[in-house]
């Protein structure tokens, strides 16, 4: 079970907040708020039921708190009790956060209202407490009870975390000059109040900076097997080996969220808002919110059809009780009686049996199939403990490796694994990986990379395909020279790792991430840039590039690399020569025909072909163009379902490279911009937008300035008519 969570943020929103300090373009409060809200929609996105969130503001217009009776706790005010925050409670906590009218408020009192907070919710339960106070510390404060409140922290072990700003911190290297006296004095007192309950005091300017750089998220290991590590059969003979072990996940692979499919709800009342309220909510149940955003969840429904030649359309609906199961088998479904169903369940039992042992060299890495474990010795058994790292060091002074059958639970797929020995200090285990059946090898022969085999089976290594010495060479003092192991430089100047694990991110994980928290909150703003951090060792660094020049070039001139010339603009000029038979004869002058003019519908894309292969100026091209039109508008429009949309999606990929190659993107993209208004009108036999859908998805778009260098459409423009609805 995931570990309970409860942290209160307290934050300041007087008057003062509202001003622009330090050369920022923002108010101290939207810029403080950057964390904040960082840090709640971090929790958001969790999606966890014992991770809590309140919120208390400092220096409000009111009072509403439960000491408000008393003159010093005044102007505090419980914004958001402590409970569990969801997307509805954030937006109404958004529209909250804003400066107020007064600079009264006591930030001492506050936490001392806090630490109420989580009392009268945590109780004596076990929770990881926190209170995070933001502030610019501009208001007056009484500091008689600090020491009091310090004392109360630690014991009821609760983390004080307040970052103030425009806060000095010489760790840090900041210091604000100028500062008034009440704020000098009151940063004294929030830095000897974290130093006394071992919180964290620490420049608002910091923590923004520390945004940008991901926070792992720890993850608890749950166990995919508990049971024996056998070796032989222990239930016949006494000298087998089993050892009571667990088996844990080493690595895992993380993903970003994936996208959730959402309707407009239809059931909502005239003039209802789909936007939730900006009202406070006293109690911060949020009750009702959940449906305050105007959308649900979209619901996926599956019938089951059969032939049947009497049913209107030839298919019949049927129950999936109706049906029977079948098996592919190749190309073909083989229909199994449900009595005799057990002959595709393989019966099998639960454990780890070792099968066999296998030197550490002949083990290739490429065999790997999965994700690996570790294998540890049941927590508390002594017995198992020894037992098992008797055989790991065993494996590791042999230099070999174990070849185990593993089945998680009964009834379930086996699967072979290679165990191999991990010895650290105070820790030891096996390391465990899926390897394949012989089924699962597919070989593939090549041919090689350092010889050439003729026709006539002679070998040679001299050929104007394979690298010489001096290639090689100079190859391979060209990968030296951009060697990063030890790139890297330390504190003191001395060599180092260049990318050391700890310090490399998934940029596709860690940036969707970071969108969704910021959209959660800005819906309507531009999406931040991508933080440096996640880009850093995406290119090699420039003073490495210039370091390994000379070796580029030995490479270049060693291999006689050339520069290939751009290709000519991908076009055929019009005007071109049109392509001649050998013969030198015109079939169609020979069997006295016509030029072709009109194109039928039943041939539609050769005869268009050849028209345009014929055109001798613009006008026949425009022709074309307008006629294929009509013949794709007359494929959708009297197309029963989908049935015509092939054709038509074939015929516009056609009209879109033809008129690419002839450098006229114009007509093409007037035809797609009507085709496009008709489809969504509704003007082509009724609704089509699913054939628009599958323009969309087959990419027929807009020819940008990029497909054609004679377009007016920049490719911004191009992705916006394709990706508009």
């Amino acid at each position: 079970m995931a570990q309970k969570e409860a942290t209160v943020y307290i934050i300041d929103v007087g008057n003062s907040m509202a001003q622009q300090n330090g050369g920022r373009q923002k108010t101290d409060l939207d810029w403080a708020m950057r964390y904040v809200w960082d840090k709640i929609t971090s929790t958001v996105a969790l999606d966890r039921k014992t991770a809590l969130v309140g919120v208390l503001g400092l220096r409000t217009d009111g009072t509403d708190n439960l000491l408000d009776s008393e003159d010093s706790f005044q102007h505090i005010s419980v914004s958001l009790p402590i409970s569990r925050v969801q997307m509805p409670e954030l937006r109404k906590l958004r529209s909250l956060v804003k400066p107020s009218n007064t600079d009264d408020g006591d930030a001492i009192s506050a936490i001392v209202i806090a630490i109420q907070m989580i009392d009268n919710h945590c109780k004596k339960l076990q929770y990881s407490k926190r209170i995070i106070l933001v502030t610019n510390g501009r208001s007056v404060m009484d500091d008689e009870d600090v020491p009091q409140i310090a004392s109360k922290l630690k014991e009821d072990n609760i983390e004080l975390i307040i970052i103030g700003v425009d806060f000095d911190d010489p760790l840090y290297g900041y210091k604000e000059e100028d500062k008034d006296e009440t704020k000098a004095h009151n940063e004294q007192i929030f830095e000897s109040l974290a130093r006394a309950c071992n919180g964290v005091y620490g420049t608002m300017a910091q923590a923004i900076d520390e945004l940008s750089i991901p926070r792992i998220k720890p993850v608890r290991p749950v166990h995919s097997y508990k049971g024996f590590l056998t070796l032989g059969n222990p239930e016949e003979y006494d000298s087998a080996m089993a050892v009571d072990v667990e088996r844990y996940p080493r690595i895992s692979v993380a993903r970003p969220p994936t996208a959730s499919q959402f309707v407009v709800r239809s059931d909502m009342a005239p003039g209802e808002s789909s936007t939730p309220s900006s009202s406070m909510f006293p109690n911060g149940s949020g009750e009702g919110a959940q449906n305050q955003d105007g959308l649900a969840a979209v619901k996926n429904a599956r019938t089951y059809q059969i032939s049947d030649e009497e049913a209107p359309g030839g298919k019949r609906d049927v129950e999936r009780e109706e049906l029977a199961k079948g098996y592919e088998y190749g190309r073909t479904a083989v229909h199994i009686a449900e009595s005799d169903e057990n002959v595709t369940t393989y019966e099998t039992r639960k454990g780890l049996d070792i099968i066999g042992f296998v030197p550490r060299e002949k083990y290739q890495r490429y065999m790997g199939m999965s994700k690996t474990n570790v294998i540890i010795a049941q927590k508390t058994n002594d017995k198992a403990s020894m037992a098992l790292s008797s055989f790991v060091h065993s494996l590791y002074e042999l230099d070999s490796y174990a070849i185990a059958r593993f089945v998680r639970v009964d009834n379930s797929k086996p699967q072979i694994l290679l165990l191999a020995p991990s010895i650290e200090p105070g820790f030891e285990c096996l390391t465990d990986v899926e390897l394949p059946f012989a089924e699962d090898i597919r070989s593939y022969r090549f041919p090689p990379l350092d010889r050439v085999i003729t026709v006539s089976g002679k070998t040679v290594k001299e050929h104007r395909n394979l690298p010489n010495n001096d290639l090689m060479n100079a190859m391979s003092d060209y990968v030296d020279s951009m060697d990063l192991s030890t790139f890297g430089r330390d504190d003191e100047g001395q060599p180092t790792e260049y990318m050391p694990l700890e310090d490399t991110y998934s940029p596709t994980l860690h940036r969707v991430n970071q969108v969704i928290r910021w959209r959660a909150i800005h819906p309507n703003d531009e999406i931040p840039p991508v933080p440096e951090i996640f880009i850093k060792y995406s290119n090699p660094p420039d003073e490495l590039i210039q370091k390994a020049q000379r070796s580029l070039d030995a490479m270049l001139a060693a291999g006689g690399v050339k520069r290939v010339p751009p290709k000519a603009l991908h076009g055929r000029k019009r005007g071109r020569d049109v392509p001649k038979p050998l013969s030198g004869l015109n079939v169609t002058e020979l069997l006295g025909r016509e030029r072709r003019t009109r194109i039928s519908p039943d041939n539609a894309i050769p005869e268009f072909k050849q028209l345009l292969a014929a055109a001798e100026d613009v006008t026949t091209i425009q022709d074309a163009t307008q006629q294929m039109a009509a013949i794709v508008q007359s494929l959708i429009r009297y197309s029963v379902g989908d049935s015509g949309y092939g054709r038509a999606v074939e015929a516009i990929r056609v009209m879109r490279e033809e008129l690419v190659d002839l450098e006229e993107p114009e007509c093409f993209n007037a035809f797609l911009r009507e085709l496009k208004r008709m489809l969504l009108a509704g003007e082509l036999g009724g609704e089509r937008r699913e054939m628009w859908w599958l323009i969309r998805v087959n990419k027929l778009g807009l020819v940008d300035k990029r497909a054609c260098h004679v377009s007016s459409v920049d490719p911004e423009e191009a992705k916006a008519f394709l990706s508009a609805k």
